[in-house]
């Protein structure tokens, strides 16, 4: 029996060409007889010949594409603005495109319901709040501050009321109390 052994990667062995690389590395000017180059010239300078009249046949009817387009009006905004419409309507229609926005709209959605929550959440907490000893102080303090203004400033409705009257009230009578200080001086002028 043979011993077989596996190629190592270390091994040096000569790399062997595929018939591709060889047939590329092959000179043909050598094998071609001088028939066969003559022909060969004349079907390439055929062929040059022949690709400069579809160039010309190309620019004519390019130029006749053109005139046409102007005597029916068409000018170079509208076909923008046709290519534009006719692309967007293609990438609507894409399935990419309607799962992205059928995506996008739900996470709006559920950010639109999160922001819900949060919002009553923190109502509750507010109203939660309102029933706390630290804030009926502050409401009590609040109101007697504004009684005390109110006598300051003279008015003759001494009842105390809800929160938001209170506040009402304070905010009316600063304004009061603001403006009656900025007529004094103007009383002591008229005075003198």
């Amino acid at each position: 029996m043979e011993n077989k052994r596996q190629p190592d990667l270390l091994d040096t062995q000569p790399l062997q060409e595929t018939e591709e690389e060889l047939a590329t590395d092959i000179d043909f000017t050598e094998i071609i007889s001088e028939e066969e180059k003559e022909e060969l010239k004349n079907e390439l300078a055929k062929l040059e010949d022949e690709i400069v009249t579809l160039r010309q046949v190309l620019a004519a009817k390019e130029k006749h594409l053109a005139e046409i387009k102007h005597k029916l009006g068409v000018s170079m905004m509208n076909e923008l603005k046709q290519n534009f419409s006719r692309s967007w309507h293609d990438v609507q229609t894409h399935s990419a495109y309607k799962k992205t926005q059928e995506t996008l709209s739900q996470a709006g959605i559920k950010a639109t319901a999160a922001i819900t929550n949060v919002g009553s959440v923190i109502g509750k907490k507010f109203g939660d709040m309102r029933n706390t000893p630290t804030f009926k102080s502050f409401e009590e303090r609040v109101e007697n501050t504004v009684t005390s203004l109110k006598a300051k400033v003279g008015a003759t409705n001494q009842t105390q009321g809800s929160f938001e009257e209170v506040l009402s009230s304070t905010a009316h009578a600063s304004a009061q109390s603001s403006l009656a200080g900025s007529h004094l001086p103007e009383a002591e002028e008229e005075l003198q």
